[in-house]
């Protein structure tokens, strides 16, 4: 049986599946080839992460294929109904990514309160001829310890973003369509954990009562949080996303930045990516880095595996 890999596969599982008789095609295939590349091929189970969009027109284009599993959280580049329609079965591995993605919101964070993503442009310029000035304009930074964090949508990415708030002494709120109430388990290096219960509250409640919000939802039709809710946040506050572009309206973003309401942001994710808005990415108030939330080598390694046994699960029945 042949499996293809099209945006990639760690070499973990790799072996796994080759351990267990696939022939697997780490390569990547172009999205006006793929169709020729799996029925030439005889491909049965494709893999991919978000840069192959695998729709209506290359699943009935495909009829070798008998899964398609999605490396990370989202799925929403499957056309996911009608695959399983079709008898495709459909999959992803939503936990092997998820401290990944804490880390990076944590990194955003970082930089915002420090201004690291704004001295890191400056320094390279005039820090051997305004040492003191650069110093001066970046003395005014806050410490995380101590503020809350406000997370909207609060699935495994959320909680794990919220135990790391936690750890580092932060009050958090949250606000889901499904979770009501979570207990959330910190674990540490020598065997301790401290169970921390938290409950839900209104979406206007987290914004206007947090002094950094971070966003963790799926693809939404229309903007979650737009000029409104911008102004619902607290004078000074920061806002994160690391979830899905148009999530957030960035034009409101930027205006709200301009104006002084917001101190900063954090974006991983863009509305008109993988070409983001001049706009955006020349702002000294947003911190920026494309769309790797999940790209770590330890991620990618507990990815690899995840995807090698389900394949290997779903196949060899």
């Amino acid at each position: 049986m042949k499996i293809l890999a099209n945006d990639g596969i760690a070499q973990e599982g790799i072996d796994l599946l080759e351990k267990e008789g696939f022939e697997v095609k780490n390569t990547r295939v172009a999205e006006e080839q793929l169709a020729n590349y799996i029925n030439k091929n005889k491909i049965e189970g494709l893999l991919v992460r978000s840069a192959t969009k695998v729709d209506k027109k290359l699943i009935d284009g495909c009829p070798t294929l008998k899964l398609i599993g999605r490396g990370g959280v989202g799925l929403d580049n499957i056309d996911v109904k009608y695959a399983e329609s079709k008898g495709i079965q459909v999959f992803n591995t939503p936990e092997a990514s998820s401290e990944s993605v804490a880390e990076l919101v944590f990194a955003h964070l970082l930089n915002g309160v420090r201004f690291l993503h704004d001295s890191n442009r400056n320094m390279p310029l005039d820090g051997d001829s305004q040492f003191k000035q650069l110093k001066k304009s970046y003395a005014a930074g806050v410490e995380l310890r101590g503020k809350t964090l406000g997370i909207v949508g609060f699935g495994r990415i959320g909680q794990a973003t919220a135990r790391m708030a936690l750890a580092l002494g932060m009050e958090v709120l949250f606000t889901d369509h499904l979770t009501k109430e979570a207990t959330l388990s910190l674990s540490f290096f020598d065997g301790q954990s401290v169970d921390f219960t938290l409950k839900s509250s209104e979406l206007k409640e987290v914004l206007a009562n947090s002094d950094f919000v971070s966003l963790h939802v799926p693809s939404q039709d229309t903007y979650l949080i737009g000029e409104k809710e911008l102004g619902l946040m607290k004078p000074g506050s920061g806002i994160i996303n690391t979830s899905r572009g148009g999530v957030l309206d960035e034009v409101a973003l930027v205006e709200a930045l301009d104006s002084g309401h917001l101190a900063f942001a954090g974006l991983d994710v863009y509305e008109s990516e993988p070409n983001p808005e001049i706009k955006i990415l020349m702002n000294p108030k947003i911190s920026l880095s494309p769309h790797i939330g999940g790209s770590t080598l330890e991620a990618q390694e507990r990815i690899g595996i995840e995807l090698a046994d389900k394949v290997i699960k779903l196949l060899k029945k």
